[in-house]
């Protein structure tokens, strides 16, 4: 049985619910808000413009926890992968248009997944979770060892990529970037919206619930896992080198643990396996968090952590999971 046929049926074992409708749907919500965003707080361009480098790597990370079940704590190592060669490429290099960099990126971060799955699934549960912190650290200590090309703990700086086009000059105020972001944003969604809904998508969905069947069925699961582990590193490269395009400035901190960490936190507070939930968790976190850093800056990561605990506890699916379940049982309540 070819992993066509084996993807048709867990299609068919696990139908999704949201249609293509819904898609364009929830692209034109991303475009309306980004507007807005735009207008509203034209002052705070740069907070928006990390949101969506966040976000980048938020969704990266859904692709392989929230749609193949694979528990990882070291996925900030595709996005620094992604930002370092962006900024080397620029700097070593002169390799300076935009979408060029975006482009080498994306090829490091997949080359980063490719190296990071084969270690990760070798293990299992815990075993994957120690593996993957090892892997951020082993990335971490190869950027700071590498300093001739990295800077090591000083960064590196110097980044100065030319105009988008050839037209669209990045400014001071950061207008330029939010808007290549958010065009990035858009096509990378569509694309995995696509991704998620084919029947490799659905196939990694039967991985995720029933692995050992999938097995039986005739599908390489490992194979598909690392498929989508490198299309999930090509992802995190894009918003890392995204990153280094915007701030022109890659620093260690894109290879630290407490990047990954975050990163996981914000998909859980969204919520698994849908996309959407890393949209919510990533504007709802860093938001807060930088609502309350500045109204309390001694004490903004306890108020953090009472508001992830709160999650956790009476929204267990996440704020967009757990919306969408209130909204079914609603709609299933007035039939």
């Amino acid at each position: 049985m070819s992993v066509t046929e084996v993807s048709n049926d867990i299609t068919d074992a696990f139908p999704l619910r949201r249609g293509w409708q819904r898609d364009l749907i929830g692209v034109g919500i991303i475009i309306i808000a980004a507007i807005a965003g735009y207008f509203l707080f034209p002052n705070n361009l740069a907070l928006l413009t990390r949101i969506i480098a966040i976000l980048l790597l938020v969704l990266s990370l859904d692709l392989v926890t929230g749609y193949c079940g694979v528990a990882t704590l070291g996925h900030a190592a595709l996005f620094g992968a992604g930002a370092y060669a962006a900024g080397i490429a620029a700097v070593t290099f002169g390799m300076t248009e935009p979408l060029s960099m975006v482009a080498i990126g994306a090829l490091a971060g997949a080359v980063a997944g490719l190296v990071s799955g084969v270690v990760i699934l070798r293990g299992h549960g815990l075993a994957q979770l120690v593996l993957s912190i090892a892997v951020i650290h082993l990335f971490h200590e190869a950027a700071n060892k590498a300093s001739a090309y990295t800077g090591g703990s000083d960064g590196l700086s110097g980044i100065a990529p030319d105009p988008i086009l050839g037209l669209f000059a990045f400014d001071l105020w950061g207008r330029t970037a939010y808007v290549f972001g958010i065009l990035l944003l858009v096509i990378i969604f569509a694309v995995l919206r696509i991704l998620v809904r084919s029947p490799f998508g659905m196939l990694c969905r039967g991985i995720r619930q029933d692995p050992v069947r999938v097995s039986a069925m005739g599908a390489s699961v490992k194979a598909s896992l690392i498929k989508m582990y490198v299309i999930s590193g090509a992802v995190a490269g894009v918003g890392g080198a995204f990153n280094a395009v915007s701030t022109q400035v890659v620093g260690l901190d894109s290879l630290s643990f407490t990047n990954s960490a975050e990163a996981l936190v914000m998909l859980v507070l969204g919520g698994t396996g849908s996309l959407y939930g890393a949209f919510v968790g990533t504007i709802v976190f860093v938001w807060f968090e930088d609502i309350v850093s500045a109204a309390n800056p001694f004490h903004w990561l306890t108020i953090v952590g009472a508001l992830l605990i709160a999650v956790v506890l009476f929204a267990p699916k996440g704020l967009y999971g757990t919306a969408v379940t209130l909204v079914e049982r609603y709609g299933r309540g007035r039939k």
